[in-house]
């Protein structure tokens, strides 16, 4: 698709809604929009759209996943909804989706993600408990998943909201999330206790009770800690395995990621929808509305009118009387809006928003696929294996987990041994790099945002600790570190200035339960409105949080388009 086909070319002076950011939730919310007849305009700040979901020619001939790499969580009403597919969107399934190397050559491997009885028998190589337990498991994980999925398509019940007067604003749709959330959860009957167990614990606690494996243990925990600077120790790490599997299969998007985004501007676009990039927003504009009244009866002072915006190096304003803010919420609240426009309550709780990241995403070109010990590869070289379809884990043991994150817990510097997942998405996709080539992304933690010896642009910093990324694969993979033909090293720093991901983390905002549900961004906001009146935020900010999963924009969409009746 040519993307540039999509873009607008002029813009007006006004709009119905203005949505700030092309990410994929605000493409979504702007589709959401455009499909109800609303007059909708998009401003991105970056040359292309997509947010963290873009596909980036970094390096000539390999194009890459840049930031969002793999395809789960993304709500499948959407697509049918937008119709994604006639715009682009090709799904490629990733069978088997689950590799973890030993790194002795010979030595065992764990394979998952075939069929049921393929997953058994693997298991089986390590522990015969585990293998029966196994099934047992997923079928523990799909019934709380089951439970979960319904309320991420919903503004969370709030229940601040609930105690206050039956006249204040959004009460009666608050009362129904209510009932809705109840009638989901209350569903798992006498495992309801389990369930809220496994919400609030460390993911070991959890794994141990069900498997004895470390080789198992050690792959399902990676789940609970990418894109946080946790541990799998750490009370509600579990959540956050959780979330990362209750949409089932991940898989790759042929073209990358960015096609994914591509198909939902093409699709906002054809609804009518006007998208703009290097378009960089730089306030939203408030109005007094002393006499309009907040979701808990108080006066709310201010109200978005419109944003001012850099396009082409002049500044322009442009009005509309509802504004939807893709960007993070410290972004929102305290950079494009004024502390005079806000309560001080509220500024104190985005203030103190846990936004801490350990992630460090490498994109490599590579000359040949990684030759592992303990599987090697066809005597005639180039052909990819089953192990190389999925993602590639290099941690057989919890407690290498566990050592790389005191590292940079504790230590004020990355692992001296990090954490990594691989995914090699030109074995089912070649068209990303030229032919015989291969690109790999690696997504390694844990690296703080900041660290000692002079920061991350200090001289040699990305490239020491990309070498001791390559280190760990060359255990398992001798003669990876030959294979790179070039890199791209994104470090949370470059996260935070290439994508405007707050201190780096993926998620606009940590993933614990502090943060979740009706307390994100904030207690008595978390239902997309804003205190500032017109304003909603539609990012991975807002409920359900973070991952490609588009449900914040339908959802806030979904909001606005309530308030302009």
């Amino acid at each position: 698709m040519n993307f540039s086909r999509i873009l607008s070319r002029s813009y007006h002076s006004s709009y119905d809604a203005i949505v700030i950011g092309g990410g994929h939730n605000g493409l979504v919310a702007a589709s959401y929009l455009a499909r109800a007849g609303k007059r909708v305009g998009v401003f991105e700040k970056r040359h292309l759209v997509g947010g963290a979901a873009v596909t980036e020619e970094i390096i000539p001939g390999f194009k890459f996943s840049r930031a969002s790499y793999v395809y789960s969580l993304f709500r499948p009403e959407i697509v049918k909804d937008l119709n994604l597919h006639k715009f682009g969107l090709t799904l490629l399934q990733r069978v088997p989706s689950s590799f973890t190397p030993h790194p002795r050559k010979g030595g065992l491997s764990l394979t998952l993600g075939g069929t049921i009885e393929e997953d058994i028998a693997e298991i089986s190589k390590f522990s015969k408990k585990d293998a029966e337990a196994y099934p047992k498991y997923n079928a523990l994980l799909e019934r709380y998943s089951a439970a979960l999925r319904p309320l991420l398509d919903m503004a969370p019940p709030d229940p601040a909201l609930a105690m206050s007067s039956p006249f204040s604003f959004d009460y009666f749709d608050n009362m129904k999330d209510s009932l809705t959330t109840a009638s989901h959860l209350g569903g798992l009957g006498s495992e309801l206790p389990g369930f809220f167990e496994f919400l609030t614990s460390p993911a070991t606690k959890i794994l141990d009770r069900w498997f004895e494996s470390e080789e198992l243990k050690a792959t399902l925990a990676t789940d609970a800690i990418i894109g946080a600077m946790i541990s799998p120790s750490t009370p509600g790490s579990a959540y956050v395995l959780l979330h990362h599997v209750m949409c089932g299969t991940w898989m790759n998007v042929k073209g990358g990621m960015g096609a994914l985004s591509d198909s939902i501007a093409a699709s906002a676009k054809d609804l009518g929808a006007e998208i703009f990039t290097n378009s960089t927003v730089k306030r939203i504009i408030t109005t007094n509305e002393s006499s309009s009244l907040s979701r808990g009866g108080e006066k709310q002072g201010k109200q978005a009118c419109g944003i001012e915006v850099d396009i082409g190096g002049q500044v322009r304003t442009i009005r509309a009387p509802f504004v939807l803010s893709c960007a993070p919420p410290s972004t929102t609240f305290l950079r494009l809006l004024g502390d005079t426009d806000l309560p001080d309550d509220f500024v104190r709780q985005i203030e103190t928003l846990n936004a801490t990241s350990g992630s460090v995403k490498i994109n490599l070109a590579l000359s040949r696929l990684p030759n592992f010990n303990c599987k090697p590869n066809h005597p005639e070289g180039g052909s990819a294996m089953p192990h190389h379809r999925g993602t590639i884990h290099f941690e057989t043991h919890t407690s290498q987990i566990e050592a790389a994150y005191r590292d940079a817990a504790f230590g004020n510097k990355p692992s001296s041994r990090p954490v990594i997942e691989m995914t090699i998405p030109t074995v089912l996709d070649p068209a990303l790099a030229p032919p015989g080539k291969h690109v790999a992304l690696l997504f390694c933690q844990y690296a703080p945002y900041s660290i000692s010896g002079g920061g991350w642009d200090a001289t040699g910093q990305r490239e020491k600790f990309a070498q001791s990324v390559y280190s760990v694969i060359e255990e398992y993979a001798p003669g990876f570190t030959a294979s790179i033909e070039g890199s791209d090293i994104l470090t949370p720093l470059d996260l935070e200035r290439i994508f405007g991901l707050p201190g780096g983390n993926i998620f606009h905002s940590s993933m614990g339960l502090d943060q979740l549900f009706f307390n994100r961004p904030a207690p008595r906001f978390a239902r997309y409105r804003t205190p500032c009146k017109g304003l909603y935020l539609c990012g991975a900010g807002a409920h359900p949080g973070g991952g490609v999963m588009g449900a914040a924009g339908r959802n806030a969409a979904r909001v606005c388009l309530g308030d302009m009746k």
